[in-house]
């Protein structure tokens, strides 16, 4: 069996829908539906903003070659769809990290 290594960018990308399925936003980007800047659990002044954490289109297309995501209505487009893990992105995530 042929081993797939990903960049560093495409297993961040893979963490994050593992997290949730991921919609397009703004300027090419994917990332959870509504997502929203947070703030850490241990900032007790909130003073300092966690970033809302997106994947790159080419990087969705880049894992959906892989077989790790897919498009979950492949009625519509997929550049307008949500995009969710498939199992073997899910076992990718367990061997790997």
């Amino acid at each position: 069996m042929k081993t797939i290594m990903l960049t560093p960018a495409q297993i961040r990308g893979l963490k994050l829908a593992k997290d949730g399925d991921l919609f397009p936003t703004d300027a090419k980007k994917w990332t959870h539906l509504n997502a929203t800047v947070t703030y850490a659990k241990t900032d007790r002044f909130k003073e300092r903003p966690q970033k809302v954490k997106f994947l790159t289109t080419s990087t969705l297309q880049e894992l959906k070659e892989f077989g790790f995501l897919q498009c979950l209505n492949p009625v519509s487009a997929a550049q307008e769809t949500a995009h969710g893990i498939t199992m073997a992105g899910k076992i990718w995530l367990l061997k790997n990290i």
